[in-house]
């Protein structure tokens, strides 16, 4: 799949629940034995460590190799996502306009998708602490990968990279609909003090805008980042285990996030996903938690 972070957290982690890295590479990584890759990936970490809000976005020095995987991806994940995409992402996909001739940097990102929802990029090292990242969101802001994944490997990569966050996450902040989704996650870990609360919140995230799916008449489509892209596991989601939606289970579940997804949760359609999740989100504070999982 592609959202885990490089240091292959143990079953049950949550996604941005560990601090962000300087850009080291487990030894199963595709890149690790690749040092100008290794080097090339610390380089952007480290213009990313140094960004500050407001500050000019830092440009990540991407190679001919680099944009080449960029070309190949976006053309796969286009056949992908005509097939199994929900109408609301492939709206939202048409609206932002992506370029695929190369990997646009995050202000150029920025140029096409905050004119159509307000939101936008900004860059970070590596992996951030959930209250920072899911709490940003209500602020409009994706905190946001800048390095790509390896040339060896471009249907997978173990870490969420600028594919993951741009193409996975970006399509659908280009969407009035999802884009409301991600306000109101954020605006609800801004209500919690209590870790337990947020993590609730992170769960069900996971499980609706990392790895959601709904139906769509009789075929069931995907909206999930990690999906979305993905060209490798979004051909086998609809073989997996996939459960009814239920906010409660979503967010007690714990899942792996190193290999493909084997449960997922679908919605009986879009009105559906949204109507649950605005009635999680609703006054969502560390009583409404304590309420939902007593």
């Amino acid at each position: 799949m592609d959202t885990s972070p490089s240091h292959r957290p143990v079953e049950g982690v949550d996604k941005v629940s560990i601090d962000g890295f300087a850009g080291e590479l487990s030894h199963d990584h595709p890149g690790f034995n690749d040092q100008a890759y290794r080097e090339r990936r610390a380089q952007i970490a480290k213009l990313a460590g140094g960004y500050r809000s407001g500050d000019p976005l830092p440009h990540a020095p991407y190679t001919k190799e680099e944009h080449d995987v960029w070309r190949i991806v976006t053309t796969e994940l286009g056949v992908k996502h005509a097939q199994y995409a929900t109408a609301e992402t492939l709206k939202g996909k048409q609206r932002l306009g992506l370029p695929t001739d190369h990997v646009p940097q995050l202000d150029e990102v920025n140029s096409l998708l905050t004119p159509l929802t307000g939101f936008r990029y900004e860059p970070v090292p590596g992996l951030v602490g959930p209250r920072d990242f899911y709490g940003r969101l209500g602020d409009g802001v994706f905190m946001s990968t800048q390095y790509i994944r390896h040339a060896s490997a471009p249907r997978y990569t173990p870490e969420p990279d600028v594919i993951h966050e741009v193409i996975g996450h970006g399509l659908k902040m280009a969407s009035d609909e999802y884009a409301r989704l991600y306000r109101a996650f954020g605006e609800a870990t801004n209500r919690c003090t209590s870790d337990d609360a947020v993590r609730f919140l992170s769960r069900v995230f996971w499980f609706t805008m990392e790895f959601g799916v709904h139906w769509e008449g009789d075929e069931l489509k995907c909206y999930g980042a990690g999906l979305l892209s993905s060209f490798g596991e979004i051909e086998q989601f609809r073989g997996v285990d996939v459960r009814p939606l239920d906010i409660r289970q979503m967010g007690t579940r714990t899942y792996d996030i190193t290999v493909y997804q084997d449960v997922l949760f679908a919605a009986d359609s879009y009105a559906h996903l949204e109507d649950e999740i605005e009635r999680l989100v609703d006054g969502y504070d560390d009583d409404k938690y304590a309420r939902m999982v007593a």
